[in-house]
């Protein structure tokens, strides 16, 4: 099993890098593609507590800033209020994608994904 574990976590992350740089080329519908991807690897049936957590970090690595508003606010708010914008951020999401605005799905679902980045704690 560990095997797998690490070989779907592998999967994961080069996804998630994938839709990273086809964004930063402004290839927007090849990089909601590859997140829409990642989000059906983290909802099935193989994806574990270790696995969700090496992905957090992954993506507290990406996006990491200097000037971060999202994280300013993660810090103020709590686990419940963030789970709910992240379920909203990934409801436009879907529905920017149905609507054929690619831009749009990936600019909310990259949002989501910063909420659910791994918190910093401040200095």
């Amino acid at each position: 099993m560990p095997n797998s574990d690490k070989l779907c976590i592998e999967n994961i992350i080069n996804q998630t890098r994938s839709s990273e740089i086809k964004f930063r080329e402004g290839n927007f519908k090849g990089a909601i593609e590859d997140k829409r991807k990642v989000r059906s690897l983290l909802n099935s049936k193989f994806c574990d507590e270790d696995i969700l957590k090496k992905f957090k970090e992954e993506l507290s690595l990406l996006y990491k800033s200097k000037f971060d508003l999202i994280n300013d606010h993660k810090l103020r708010i709590d686990e419940s209020k963030i789970n709910k914008i992240i379920k909203l951020l990934e409801q436009k999401s879907d529905e920017k994608y149905n609507q054929g605005d690619f831009k749009g799905a990936i600019r909310a679902l990259r949002r989501s994904e910063k909420y659910l980045a791994k918190k910093n704690k401040p200095v």
